[in-house]
């Protein structure tokens, strides 16, 4: 698949919020102080730019279903 210039600048700019966000979390797992504004707008405009590529939200099936099975499948598991 062959990406535009603009679908390429879209993903670098993607990454730059990216690994601020993932800094920022950082941050905030050692308890330091971050401005939750900007996380809070750098992860919109990561989900808008995402939109724009064409990265969709996919709800997922997070019911138990059958317990019996999932059991099984839980003790097969260790």
């Amino acid at each position: 698949m062959i990406l535009s210039e603009a679908q390429q600048s879209l993903i670098r700019r993607v990454s730059a919020i990216e690994v601020e966000l993932e800094q920022m979390e950082g941050r905030m797992s050692k308890g330091e102080a971050v401005c939750l504004d900007g996380y809070t707008r750098a992860a919109g405009h990561l989900r808008r730019l995402l939109e724009s590529l064409g990265i969709e939200r996919r709800a997922r099936d997070v019911t138990l279903g059958d317990l019996r099975a999932y059991l099984k499948t839980k003790a097969a598991a260790r």
